[in-house]
């Protein structure tokens, strides 16, 4: 089109290869740097998508409180099953993608389906249409379209990106990712403002317009496919490479049915994968085997996710019940992921401490870990201020009352002691209602704290993984790998899930033992990480370009593996000086 056109215009004409069908073509890149044109329409889709995403969540609690009428523990489990299917999915989105459509092509089909799905629970919001039970079934019919779409996209759209970049350029993938998070916040702190004011300061059908609250997001993910498509001429886009992980469980299965039937008299394997050596490549047990350590190293991390997800549920009504509400993460992580790029990091590198990914994932579970104390703290506060008893009783009842109630209601949303008595009139009874203590006065500032904790968390923590997972993925299962990285976030919404429903604990203990199981999960996390050895999936086509691995090369590339990061530029680069790098 003439604004692709006139976009190009500004761009300089180094040169960017794109591989199709063994052919070169060249495209420009960015303003003479090493970034290549087409990650420009990947951010942009990201951020539109994003805001369409958190723009939907960040009235989805109140939208099940305030027009479905569910109580908080209904809506908190229904939030937390919602998001916990968003991030099951990327193994469907990953299947498709690195198995039959490429990752180009999922990304435009789920895309559609995302679409779909907002305009189904856009229409749920409309009270015309249908009674409470129509509603609730075209909320969730909506909701399970969005966790297919936006879950089954996921782990194409960052390994996309990365796909962009030439493999010497490993650096400017790093920043990429950086930039990419950026986008995805940036959306966030847009929708969570715009949304929310849609819902309560525009009237519609009587009342907040949660219609055109999650209507707008499904205008943003329509954008988000368009800016997509344009850029679709300059993409580099592998083929899918058949259906990997099928190969791979055939592979497992067979070495472990191969390892069950071996009699004492066998020769001994170094692997127990190696038993399947005798049908599948040698290369492909050791890409399994290298994607099977890094899942391993996953085991811990839903425990970060169960409470970082806690902001859109447990926080938010924490917020409510104070003097007024704001979300905070996505506007601080704009301003962290700069400060810890160009500021922190580089610090820590003059001070010669090697804070390898791992690390920083560590540092990360233990500021979120801080964060839920912080919050602890506050809702022990608020909690206390709720819990006024109620002394003001009228000193003259007149005659005609019958009944005195006298109670607090420190569950709803504008926390306040009432005073209920009813009075009869000849002919009618009247419900009446004083107020004795004035709204909660705990200031939502005090939630400040908790929030640059667990966005502190999050910059260490999930930028690293997400940069990690692609960086120790072959070539050929990025996508699954990053699956894998997305299904921790599933199992922490799972966790929320269980305790949310079967504790029963009082919400400041809940925070507290929050807290307690991360840190005691980081523990593990630490002893994990402290025998993990970094490698470079690039490796294997290096020594291996016939895509086949005898015993002597497979020792050579085992050796090779022993990698240290290069604190210089702080990236991802794996150079290989140092014996082993612990975590």
């Amino acid at each position: 089109t003439s604004n692709v056109k006139l976009f190009c215009d500004f761009l300089t004409e180094h040169e960017l290869k794109i591989h199709e069908n063994g052919k070169t073509s060249k495209s420009p890149k960015l303003c003479g740097t090493n970034y290549p044109v087409s990650i420009s329409f990947i951010v942009v889709n990201e951020f539109c998508e994003r805001f369409s995403y958190y723009g939907m969540k960040a009235v989805l609690t109140l939208y099940f409180i305030n027009y479905l009428h569910w109580d908080p523990n209904l809506s908190t489990a229904v939030y937390h099953a919602f998001s916990s299917l968003c991030y099951f999915t990327p193994v469907l989105g990953a299947l498709i993608a690195d198995s039959w459509l490429g990752k180009f092509k999922t990304i435009i089909y789920l895309s559609v389906v995302y679409v779909l799905g907002h305009i189904v629970k856009s229409v749920g919001a409309i009270p015309s249409v249908g009674d409470s039970t129509i509603h609730i079934v075209l909320s969730m019919v909506g909701l399970i379209l969005i966790a297919f779409g936006t879950g089954g996209i996921k782990p194409c759209v960052a390994a996309f990106g990365g796909d962009q970049f030439d493999e010497e350029h490993t650096n400017e993938r790093r920043k990429f990712f950086s930039i990419f998070y950026m986008s995805i916040n940036g959306g966030s702190v847009l929708s969570t403002l715009i949304t929310p004011m849609l819902r309560g300061d525009v009237q519609c059908f009587g009342g907040d317009c949660y219609a055109l609250a999650f209507g707008v997001p499904a205008i943003l993910m329509v954008i988000a496919l368009v800016v997509f498509i344009s850029g679709s001429g300059m993409y580099k886009k592998s083929p899918p490479e058949g259906n990997i992980l099928l190969d791979v469980c055939k592979c497992m299965g067979l070495a472990i049915k191969n390892r069950w039937k071996s009699s004492k008299y066998d020769p001994k394997k170094k692997h127990w994968l190696d038993w399947a050596e005798d049908k599948y490549p040698r290369r492909l047990i050791h890409e399994i085997k290298m994607v099977l350590r890094v899942l391993v190293l996953y085991i811990p991390l839903p425990m970060f996710w169960a409470l970082f997800d806690q902001q859109g549920s447990r926080w938010t009504l924490q917020a409510t019940r104070m003097n007024m509400a704001f979300m905070l993460n996505a506007l601080l992580i704009l301003v962290f992921v700069p400060i810890f790029d160009m500021v922190v990091y580089p610090l820590i590198g003059l001070c010669r401490i090697n804070l390898t990914p791992l690390k920083k994932m560590a540092v990360g579970m233990i500021f979120a870990a801080l964060a839920f104390g912080s919050a602890t703290l506050v809702e022990v506060n608020v909690t206390v201020r709720l819990n006024i008893s109620v002394y003001v009783i009228p000193a003259i009842i007149e005659p005609t009352t019958l009944v005195l109630l006298a109670f607090s209601v420190p569950a709803l949303a504008y926390s306040t002691n009432l005073l209920y008595f009813f009075s009869q009139d000849p002919g009618e009874i009247i419900l009446q209602k004083m107020e004795d203590v004035k709204a909660n006065n705990v200031h939502i500032a005090w939630q400040i704290p908790q929030y640059v904790l667990i966005t502190a968390g999050e910059v260490m923590f999930s930028i690293t993984g997400l940069e990690f997972s692609y960086s120790q993925a072959p070539a050929n299962m990025k996508s699954v790998l990053q699956a894998g990285w997305l299904l921790t976030v599933a199992f922490g919404n799972v966790i929320v899930l269980i305790v949310a429903e079967g504790a029963g604990l009082d919400q400041w203990m809940e925070f507290l033992l929050f807290a307690g199981l991360l840190v005691a999960v980081c523990i593990i996390f630490s002893i994990m990480a402290y025998f993990y050895t970094y490698v470079d999936p690039d490796e294997l086509d290096k020594l291996f370009p016939d895509k086949t691995v005898n015993d002597d090369d497979e020792d050579n590339l085992k050796k090779n593996q022993k990698y240290h990061l290069d604190q210089t530029d702080n990236s991802m680069y794996l150079n290989p000086i140092e014996k082993r790098t612990k975590m």
